[in-house]
């Protein structure tokens, strides 16, 4: 039977304010799940459910300010998490060049293993190492949580981090993108230039590497290997299908379709960004039934299309000083959502100055596209989307996810609804 506490965490009781009286505890410290209330379990339920949609839906520094302002910080269990996460980095990067540094032959390439990790893999939101992590975490028993499973959970979180990384630096330098969190493209550093491809290479080999030192051991190691694997032959397909849709110097609208668009965000965003974590935390929590990962599959790849025409319209109409990177899908011929929505509805002679202005480097052209979107009202499209997209994925949800995976995908789902970067 399944306790009182998860089934009430299932049922969304979470949407309700928990009373700020409720005891609290941290997250991830010693490594407990937040405290029940003493005698009553609906208290503690409400209490968990709610640390979880409070760590995926607010930023960390407001987070944080609030708790400081009630004298608690303590309870603070995204920061917490992210904490524990970022601190276990050294330790990645120890594993992976500790014996290797001093080593007569290969010693300075190790060297440079260490700088490249340490730029690329570094500087992110880490939300999709995090949720291995918290997920993880979610579908475990307590009494079947220590410091030696919790670690492995934290190391194939930055495994995920290091395949982003890697399809990062790859996809940088065949966009010719210039910032990158916040700092130049590790292939625009002076030096680097189209060495970043095996710079790229060693990123990516560093997951199995990894992957083979914390989880050999384990009964679900083949399924984590088959599950990393099929996620990087799934984005690279996606990744092909985005460049052969707008090959350089050769602009065609028709190619840019609502059919195509949805392929290449399925193989090339959703795949890596929302199953990949999730899985993983599945079969290492010993869930690996198909049909509960062919539902998971069903709303978390619609997840990743929802966050990826967000990122598309971010693309233009962010704040770069909040995403930390200058958008270029226009002047790179991109298959955009924003591109897509705009042929929808473009007059002949909308399209024909489209045609000349699309895919082009000057600014005067870019600012032409941009205006364009405007004069079709994209952003308020943008916004009906997002409200339509939102409450479709509650649905799915409501339909597809066990009572254990619910509030893991609810949380992610508040993550993404109304996101800035």
């Amino acid at each position: 039977m399944m306790p009182l506490s998860r089934w009430l965490r299932s049922v969304g009781v979470f949407l309700l304010p928990a009373p700020c009286w409720v005891p609290r505890e941290r997250w991830l410290g010693p490594l407990r799940r937040p405290s029940l209330v003493r005698g009553c379990p609906v208290l503690g339920a409400w209490h968990g459910a709610r640390c979880w949609c409070q760590a995926w839906t607010e930023e960390p520094r407001a987070l944080y300010s609030s708790l400081t302002m009630n004298g608690d910080q303590k309870s603070d269990p995204y920061a917490q998490a992210k904490q524990d996460f970022i601190q276990h980095f050294s330790e990645i990067v120890k594993v992976l060049t500790e014996d290797g540094v001093g080593h007569p032959e290969t010693g300075d390439a190790i060297a440079r293993l260490k700088e490249v990790v340490e730029y690329n893999a570094t500087g992110g939101k880490y939300h999709r190492g995090l949720t291995v992590l918290i997920a993880f975490r979610e579908l475990v028993e307590p009494g079947k949580l220590d410091a030696e499973s919790l670690g492995r959970a934290l190391t194939v979180g930055w495994c995920v981090e290091l395949l982003q990384a890697f399809l990062l630096v790859c996809d940088d330098i065949m966009d010719s993108s210039l910032t990158r969190r916040g700092q130049i493209c590790w292939y625009q550093k002076p030096g680097i230039g189209l060495d970043a491809i095996n710079d790229a290479l060693l990123l990516e080999a560093c997951v199995y590497r990894l992957l083979k030192l914390c989880c050999r051991q384990q009964p679900y190691y083949l399924n984590l290997l088959e599950l990393f694997l099929q996620s990087s032959y799934q984005t690279e397909i996606g990744q092909t299908l985005d460049l052969i849709t707008a090959p350089q110097g050769n602009v065609d609208l028709c190619r840019f379709t609502e059919k195509r668009y949805k392929s290449i965000v399925k193989y090339k965003t959703a795949f890596y960004s929302f199953y990949l974590p999730v899985a993983a935390a599945m079969y290492m929590a010993g869930i690996d039934g198909e049909k509960q990962h062919a539902n998971a599959k069903e709303i978390l790849l619609q997840m990743g299309e929802f966050f990826q025409i967000q990122d598309d319209y971010l693309d233009l109409f962010g704040d770069p000083a909040v995403t930390g990177k200058i958008g270029t899908d226009i002047q790179d011929n991109k298959c955009s959502w924003l591109v897509v929505q705009c042929l929808q509805r473009a007059s002949p002679e909308q399209r024909r100055l489209l045609q000349e202005n699309y895919g082009q480097k000057e600014a005067e052209k870019v600012a032409w596209v941009k205006a364009l979107y405007e004069e079709l009202d994209l952003p308020a499209v943008f916004a009906q989307y997002e409200e339509d997209s939102y409450a479709r994925l509650l649905g799915l949800i409501e339909q597809y996810a066990s009572p254990l995976l619910r509030t893991i995908f609810l949380g992610l789902a508040h993550r993404l609804y109304k996101r800035t970067k």
